[in-house]
């Protein structure tokens, strides 16, 4: 089941890498979407894909890279598109 996503990740995600994380995690599991920086501090996830790639993406979305501080991963569900455009960093 293909669903989608939109993560806002805050703590210490900016800085650390987290956005090439995001895309590495997200090419792992073939996932479609972007990641971009927020003017709080935050990122911003949206991410679209089957349904068991997306809970082993939040997973690791969740436990961030080294250096990062996950603190709140607030997950939407939206409507899934359809569309596999790859993932990328904005």
């Amino acid at each position: 089941m293909r669903l989608a996503r939109r993560l806002l990740v805050s703590g210490r995600v900016q800085g650390v890498g987290f956005r090439f994380f995001t895309y590495a995690a997200a090419a792992f599991e073939g996932l479609h979407g972007w990641v971009q920086n927020l003017a709080d501090g935050g990122v911003e996830i949206s991410v679209e894909g089957e349904a068991e790639a997306l809970e082993r993406f939040e997973r690791r979305i969740r436990q961030g890279p080294p250096g990062s501080r996950v603190e709140t991963v607030d997950v939407t569900d939206e409507g899934a598109s359809g569309h596999d455009g790859g993932f990328h960093i904005k």
